[in-house]
């Protein structure tokens, strides 16, 4: 059985904080081997009713902006239907039909021409940051510039825009708010503390500062923040997602693209290359998250088990006490013995016992090789 047998994240758990499109990242992971974690940290709340959406409506129908610019499809489509349902809508599209209409992305493409629409333009990166670039080369001093907003504020943005002279409108559409139900983002935020997710995919800036927010409602936000700084891998789909993660001084990782599909293929190079890769006892045993590779064959692996051979693993060769083990060991007491009944359930796990060996009345060692090199990542 080959990585490709068993996927390049086989072995991994990610944590998953969206709520738009979650559906598609998670099949994506899973696709691909991973364990999943789903906390959405956020549900989309739209504004069909919102007065300042009628109102910002009514503006622009009565008084065509130069230019406007639409964000999200779902944004885009939510807006021309609350429009239709207050009776605006004819009017709305005949006032974009007359303006330097900006969408961001194809899927905005899409939605703006399923309106009747045509785009004057949009970026190949998909990025905000090169609407705003052309929106100042083109000049905006006087100009009138409309924005559908996607539930969070654009960093620097509408800022730069009015610095160089632009009149800015704001178009909410919808908004984020707190998940109804908390207990699946507590989940997370769990499994987070305890090093059960390997790494933790960001697809939006407000759900990770409603992850950090709800951690600090548990008075855990600490601790969320230190596991992300060090142990927890952040992946972030893009820069303005990682804004809130970088302002606490967690490294994050981007994808040159920003859409899901490079965001997972980014989780397929960073996870496996911080893994730790040992020749043992004449196996090649690669250790991930929650499970081992021997030999190039899966093999999950408990907790228990895990515990004990990140601790192995940390001193190749070593001979680790039943103290140490024990005390690596979750909620294990004081019972060296439950030494002893996990590590045979490790060994059963690996399917090759003489990768760990025991050293009589010493403790427990990996055999590593003779002349090995030091510990490798693959």
């Amino acid at each position: 059985m080959d990585q490709h047998e068993h996927g390049p994240l086989a072995g991994f758990t990610v944590g998953v904080t969206a709520a738009r499109r979650a559906d598609e990242l998670i099949a994506l992971l899973r696709r691909r081997g991973a364990a999943v974690v789903h906390g959405p940290a956020l549900r989309i709340v739209p504004l069909a009713d919102d007065t300042e959406l009628l109102a910002a409506t009514k503006e622009i129908i009565g008084s065509t902006p130069d230019v406007v610019v639409a964000t999200t499809a779902i944004g885009f489509r939510g807006w021309i239907e609350a429009a239709e349902g207050w009776g605006h809508g004819a009017e709305l599209l005949d006032a974009l039909r007359g303006v330097e209409l900006l969408a961001r992305g194809p899927k905005v493409k899409g939605a703006v021409r399923a309106a009747g629409l045509t785009e004057s333009w949009s970026p190949s990166s998909e990025s905000m940051a090169e609407v705003l670039d052309r929106l100042l080369a083109e000049g905006v001093d006087g100009r009138r510039i409309a924005l559908q907003l996607h539930g969070e504020p654009l960093p620097g943005f509408v800022e730069a825009l009015t610095a160089a002279g632009a009149t800015v409108l704001g178009v909410p559409v919808y908004r984020w708010m707190p998940p109804e139900d908390l207990g699946p983002l507590d989940r997370l935020v769990d499994a987070i503390l305890s090093g059960a997710v390997d790494a933790v995919a960001f697809t939006s800036a407000p759900a990770a500062a409603s992850l950090f927010a709800r951690a600090g409602e548990r008075g855990v936000r600490d601790r969320v923040v230190e596991a992300l700084r060090h142990e927890v891998l952040a992946v972030c789909v893009g820069p303005v997602t990682a804004l809130p993660l970088q302002a606490e001084g967690i490294p994050t990782h981007q994808p040159e693209r920003f859409r899901l599909g490079p965001l997972v293929q980014l989780l397929c190079t960073e996870l496996p290359a911080r893994s730790l890769a040992l020749p043992v006892a004449g196996h090649r045993v690669e250790i991930r998250g929650h499970a081992v590779l021997v030999d190039g064959e899966l093999r999950p692996v408990p907790p228990a088990g895990m515990a004990l051979l990140g601790l192995l693993a940390r001193k190749p060769g070593w001979v680790v006490s039943r103290a140490d083990l024990l005390r690596a060991l979750p909620g294990a007491g004081r019972d060296e013995h439950a030494v002893e009944t996990a590590m045979a359930r490790l060994r059963a796990s690996l399917g090759a016992p003489k990768l760990i060996q025991t050293v009589v009345k010493r403790g427990y060692r990996l055999s590593l090789d003779p002349l090995a090199d030091e510990p490798r990542t693959p």
